[in-house]
């Protein structure tokens, strides 16, 4: 994948809602499923996309909130957004996260290479920031594809995929 076209592609979602993430059931790519919002004046519905980066041979998830509201934030009731929307902590329950900063291309990056040596396919390594998790993937495509609007909204539940 051009690297221009991957950064746009990375770009369009900048402060958008990040749903969902993880391997797929077949665990050999990993997916990002987020919801592009636009003013709502507009009169444009959100949309649901899903990314796909295949051949993802590299993921790494950190966490972005700190100790203290961990520490804070590890009662089960704020799993829920009914039942933690009145509590102190962090409300895990809003089931997503807000991509901002973004995420950015790693230019040249070491990992990237020695994976495109070793199969012959170019790689990529990208970082993907949001105010709960820090993502880095290794990865050799990226498809991305529109889902159907019953996998949107706020009460929708995520399969595990």
């Amino acid at each position: 994948m051009d690297p221009v076209k991957l950064q746009q592609a990375l770009g369009d979602v900048f402060d958008q809602a990040l749903l969902h993430h993880g391997f797929t059931n077949y665990m050999r790519d990993y997916q990002l499923v987020i919801q592009v919002n636009t003013d709502p004046r507009s009169g444009i519905a959100p949309t649901t996309l899903r990314y796909l980066f295949r051949y993802c041979v590299q993921a790494t998830c950190t966490t972005t909130v700190s100790a203290e509201t961990w520490r804070g934030s590890l009662d089960d009731r704020l799993t829920t957004y009914e039942t933690g929307v009145g509590l102190d902590g962090y409300v895990w329950g809003v089931n997503w996260q807000v991509l901002y900063p973004g995420a950015t291309l790693i230019a040249d990056s070491p990992t990237a290479r020695t994976w495109a040596a070793a199969l012959g396919l170019d790689f990529h390594e990208v970082r993907i920031e949001a105010n709960a998790h820090d993502l880095t993937l290794v990865f050799s495509d990226l498809q991305i594809e529109e889902l159907p609007s019953e996998r949107t909204g706020p009460h929708y539940k995520f399969p595990i995929e």
